[in-house]
């Protein structure tokens, strides 16, 4: 059987991972709320590690790093007024780096991610976060309309269980490898770690 081909490569589009120099990396919604809160993920831990990583080697490498933070309802998901609504002290942003504020799954809908990413000029865009199937895949799919080329980290991101529409569970890796795969087809290059792009091993 012939093995399947994503659409970038049938159409000829496909392109190299992006290199942290001349790239800009955008970590979306890690978040506490995905730790301790209601959508706590099965696997956030070794996905913050990863993003962990990425950012250290994007700060190392003086890539430019944007971070987007959902704005939830006061006393509810991501309540902006608490604990939950915090970046991950593991992912917090530094001086200097860019904050986007947004209230849909998009992080583009409503915010100025767009300006921002043309105000700095680069192509390529390295993506991680949460959750997978949400706010990630939304993200990388209005990137391609916008022009971007998109590098997304499979191992820098998680998602949780989901409810089937004939009442079976997806599971949470079944729902993160179902997503990774679509958006491998036609809207990312996908590596596997944030090793791919540093050279280095992530410590989990």
């Amino acid at each position: 059987m012939t093995q399947p081909q994503t659409l970038l490569q049938l159409t000829g589009r496909t392109y190299a991972p992006a290199s942290l120099g001349t790239a800009t990396v955008l970590i979306i919604d890690a978040q506490e709320e995905y730790r301790s809160g209601t959508l706590a993920l099965p696997h956030v831990e070794p996905a913050v590690a990863q993003i962990a990583r990425l950012l250290e080697a994007a700060r190392a490498q003086g890539a430019p790093v944007i971070h987007v933070r959902h704005l939830g309802i006061p006393g509810g998901l991501f309540d902006p007024q608490g604990a939950r609504g915090d970046f991950l002290a593991e992912a917090r942003p530094q001086d200097g780096e860019a904050i986007i504020e947004k209230r849909l799954p998009n992080a583009f809908a409503g915010t100025d991610l767009h300006e921002r990413l043309q105000a700095l000029g680069r192509l390529d865009v390295v993506v991680g976060g949460f959750m997978t199937h949400s706010s990630v895949s939304s993200t990388v799919r209005a990137m391609k309309d916008y022009g971007y080329r998109c590098t997304l980290i499979e191992g820098a991101c998680a998602t949780r269980d989901l409810p089937g529409p004939d009442n079976q569970t997806l599971s949470a890796e079944q729902a993160h490898r179902l997503e990774i795969a679509v958006l491998a087809d036609n809207f990312a290059i996908v590596v596997p770690d944030a090793t791919a792009l540093t050279g280095q091993p992530v410590q989990s």
